[in-house]
């Protein structure tokens, strides 16, 4: 994927996986050209389906998706967290990829949300007992 190099994906799925040490929550990155469809939110929420983020056992999935030809982006987090955390709660980490994103720091929005993301999914979802990883830490791309 030539918007991320290599060692910038590395770098994103590095983030990922030391977010994911703080939480038992499960962050994931979809990364693709164009958004097929009008609404970011209704393609995020396909793959978010599809990457099985729905399917974790405390129902406590977060994907960031990116369109970066069409300039769009979207955050959706699974029924447990909406139930115990609101809508508000991806405000912050939404400001951050926005503010990135607008320079073309790809890299930087992704690490600094994922950080913000895991901190936030510690307050709600700590880990308790051992701290499996549901779904793998890579960036998806389609």
């Amino acid at each position: 994927m030539f918007i991320l190099s290599e060692i910038q994906q590395k770098n994103i799925v590095h983030a990922i996986h030391e977010a994911e040490e703080l939480t038992s929550g499960e962050i994931k990155v979809h990364v693709e050209e164009h958004c097929p469809t009008p609404n970011p939110m209704e393609r995020a929420a396909e793959v978010f389906r599809y990457l099985s983020l729905d399917k974790t056992a405390l129902r406590n999935g977060v994907l960031l998706y990116l369109a970066y030809e069409d300039h769009k982006f979207a955050i959706i987090g699974d029924t447990g967290i909406n139930e115990k955390a609101g809508q508000d709660f991806w405000n912050s980490t939404q400001e951050i990829l926005q503010e990135n994103f607008r320079i073309g720091d790809f890299e930087n929005g992704f690490v600094k949300a994922i950080e913000e993301a895991g901190k936030k999914l510690q307050e709600h979802f700590p880990i308790v007992g051992p701290n499996e990883n549901e779904l793998p830490n890579d960036i998806s791309f389609g």
